[in-house]
């Protein structure tokens, strides 16, 4: 049995994936209603919350692999390793990013806590370090239907962003079969560097018309995604990053998508076509 933490992004898909590879699996979740397309593809549904040691536990029992994606809260992810460690778990899977102890991310900082649990827990475990993911740019949709354009403090930085359904397929893949994955730390990016530029070209291409993109500060981004109703705590941090991205922090792709699927990752004009109803 594999238990997915979330049934966020990349959870949802991981274990429709593991369904498909007839794999058992069961999700982790506070609300059983928001899965029931989950549950009648044939996910088992465990009702609990990462900040419930108990539910944990009782999620945990006869899983072998776990794929850990959550939003990056040290104390949850931190409860889950040690009840991965009471559970004889043999492999876990770490979604992750560029954490780094020093960063003026919170979240990444928050990363950089985990690893170190996860590696001092002595659990065989993969470390997933993903670029950005391509399906954050359809948050822009709303704003892009109103104005036909959108803006980000991340300049005219390159981004090798990076499907969430590759993220998925490499954390299922790796879950299913860990053999030779422990210890290891893959880079997972698109093939290739883009701006947000190029993302709107992509975008007027698909919808038939201009779609513009503005530079903005940082206090300008922040404040646009809290008029949006983003948090104020998350959106700094957004904020952040999109300015690390404009002084290059993003600016790296690499093979290991192809080489753990053995297919190329999907390019964002991919992306683009397949979302094409949500964009439109």
């Amino acid at each position: 049995m594999i238990l997915v933490t979330t049934a966020g992004t990349v959870g949802s898909e991981a274990a429709r994936l593991l369904v498909e590879r007839q794999v058992p699996v069961r999700v982790l979740v506070r609300d059983p209603k928001k899965v029931m397309a989950l549950a009648d593809a044939g996910v088992e549904i465990a009702v609990g919350d990462l900040d419930a040691s108990a539910s944990i536990d009782e999620a945990m029992v006869g899983v072998t692999s776990v794929i850990l994606v959550s939003s990056a809260v040290p104390a949850q992810e931190l409860n889950l390793v040690c009840s991965a460690v009471r559970a004889g778990v043999e492999h876990v899977v770490k979604a992750t990013s560029k954490a780094s102890a020093d960063s003026p991310i919170a979240r990444r900082r928050g990363q950089t806590e985990i690893e170190a649990g996860l590696a001092a827990s002595g659990l065989p475990h993969t470390l997933l370090r993903s670029n950005a993911y391509m399906q954050n740019t359809l948050m822009l949709a709303p704003v892009i239907a109103k104005t036909s354009s959108f803006g980000s403090s991340a300049g005219k930085g390159l981004v090798g962003m990076v499907d969430a359904r590759d993220v998925a397929a490499v954390a299922a893949e790796i879950a299913a079969s860990p053999a030779g994955h422990a210890g290891k730390t893959y880079w997972l990016s698109g093939p290739q560097l883009i701006s947000n530029y190029d993302v709107a070209g992509l975008l007027s291409k698909l919808l038939g018309r201009t779609i513009t993109y503005r530079e903005l500060t940082f206090d300008e981004n922040k404040s646009a995604m809290v008029s949006a109703g983003v948090p104020e705590a998350i959106a700094e941090q957004n904020a952040q990053a999109f300015s690390l991205t404009a002084e290059g922090d993003a600016e790296w792709t690499s093979e290991d998508v192809e080489l753990i699927l053995g297919r190329p990752a999907r390019s964002y004009q991919q992306f683009v076509a397949d979302y094409a109803r949500a964009f439109s």
